[in-house]
């Protein structure tokens, strides 16, 4: 596999296309494009991500087999049948899973995102609308180390760089079993835990990427590590 340099604007041009022309025979038509200047590229990245997280944070790897989302739509139980999407992701997840959490968090516990689509580009971290079960021990690690908690996500440094949390799905109530005026309360109506950063065009484009998304992970760590450690998965401190 070749190193990475970086995305091509081309890559942004690509998926407009797309977007515009979200049908078989225009991807097929252009699928070499696609895979030179966004599939190929994205597997190098991630790539140099995975030797990045060996310092940043050894637990979490990436994968250009397992770590890149795949372009199709699951169309299934959608109304839109549109057949590919409009960008491209990979997701960076914790090495034990797979093993000790496959029945609870199939999806890798808590991690690293990137999303690319022109216009639209931002890298994140965290966990999205995790598994009953992963929830329920995150709401109880709310309830238990609720101080830790507000360290990390109210430390002034990480709101400066990530802002709120996302607050996508969250309850209108505090969940049954917990009281209304509960000291976590607020946290508790959330169902998932997920903070990013805006990504312009310019800087997916540029070679610099992997140490700006180094910088983000990075200050992202203590927040990822909290949520992995409510859910029984613990940081390592090497790969060895």
């Amino acid at each position: 596999m070749d190193s990475f340099t970086s995305f091509s604007p081309k890559a942004l041009t690509f998926l407009r296309g797309l977007r515009k022309n979200n049908r078989k025979d225009w991807f097929e038509a252009h699928r070499a494009q696609y895979e030179q200047e966004l599939k190929a590229p994205l597997a190098a990245l991630i790539e140099e991500m995975d030797v990045h997280l060996a310092t940043i944070a050894p637990e979490i790897v990436g994968s250009p087999r397992k770590s890149a989302f795949r372009i199709h739509r699951d169309v299934r139980f959608s109304k839109d049948k549109s057949p590919y999407k409009t960008h491209v992701a990979c997701w960076f997840y914790h090495g034990d899973v797979g093993t000790r959490m496959q029945s609870e968090a199939v999806h890798g516990g808590a991690g690293f995102y990137l999303h690319v689509s022109p216009g639209e580009c931002f890298c994140g971290g965290g966990i999205w609308m995790p598994p009953r079960p992963a929830l329920h021990k995150i709401r109880d690690a709310l309830v238990h180390d609720l101080e830790g908690w507000n360290d990390i996500v109210g430390d002034k440094a990480f709101r400066r760089r990530f802002g709120e949390l996302d607050q996508e799905g969250m309850l209108t109530r505090v969940p049954r079993g917990y009281a209304a005026d509960h000291p976590a309360a607020a946290w508790l109506r959330y169902q998932s835990f997920t903070a990013g950063a805006p990504l312009s065009d310019d800087e997916i484009t540029s070679p610099r990427l992997p140490l700006l998304l180094a910088r983000h992970y990075a200050a992202m760590t203590p927040f990822v590590r909290w949520l992995n450690a409510a859910l029984g998965l613990a940081p390592r401190r090497s790969r060895l």
